[in-house]
Order: structure tokens, then sequence, then C-alpha cells
């Protein structure tokens, strides 16, 4: 290879919440919600579909953080349970709701580099 590319790889589009194609034009409208196409290269959001898929992997990331936190806290200092509620409340928010956008738009990104679709059933018999 000779130089740098000038665009990233998907992964980074993604994260960056950039389009799959050009990683120019934004992917989100809102904070989860799609625009129907990118700004720059116009191409149509029509096929992304990340279904469940982004929260699944942030639930099971924050559930991990938090639990193994809450558990070294208890093992550690043993405070009071209002003081655990107190302090995991706050974090489960914040391991949930940041990474979400951009776990979403990671799976969106994959999803167009890899051509991802629906399944489709061509009526023959693999028996």
């Amino acid at each position: 290879m000779t130089g740098k590319t000038a665009t990233p790889l998907p992964i980074a589009r993604g994260l960056r919440c950039r389009c799959p194609r050009c990683g120019e034009g934004r992917l989100f409208d809102g904070f989860l919600t799609l625009r129907a196409k990118c700004e720059r290269c116009g191409l149509s959001y029509s096929f992304a579909d990340a279904g469940d898929g982004p929260a699944i992997f942030v639930i099971f990331i924050a559930g991990f953080i938090v639990v193994f936190s809450a558990l070294i806290t208890e093992i550690l200092y043993q405070p009071p349970f209002w003081l655990h509620a107190l302090l995991w409340g706050p974090m489960i928010l914040a391991v949930t709701l940041l990474p979400l956008r951009s776990m979403k738009g990671l799976l969106i990104a994959l999803q167009y580099h890899h051509k991802a679709a629906e399944g489709r059933h061509d009526g023959r018999s693999d028996a």
C-alpha cells in the first residue's frame, strides 16, 4: 500500500455515525432516528435495519461493567444500599445511552460493507 487512503474503514465510519459509503454525510437525524439518505453522496439508508442488535450489545457490555463495579465496591467498602442506588443508577444510564448511537452506526456500516440483507427463500430444498 502506498500512502493512507482518504476514506476510513467501515468500523470507523460506523462509530463516527457517518455514511457507510462516503464517510462524510451524517447517518442520524436525531438521537437514533436514521436519515432517509446521505446528504453528501445520496446513498439511500433504506437497506439499514439494525434491529435490536445495538441494544443487545450495549446491554451485555453495560451489564458487565455495572455488575462488576458494584460487586467490587460491595466487597471492598460495603456501603449501604441507598448509596448503591445513588452510584449505580446514573452509571447505568451513562453506560447504556452513550454508546447506543455509535453501536447502531457501527452495525449499519457493517451491514452495508458486507452487503447483508434479509434472508430469502429461493424455493429449493436442501434436504
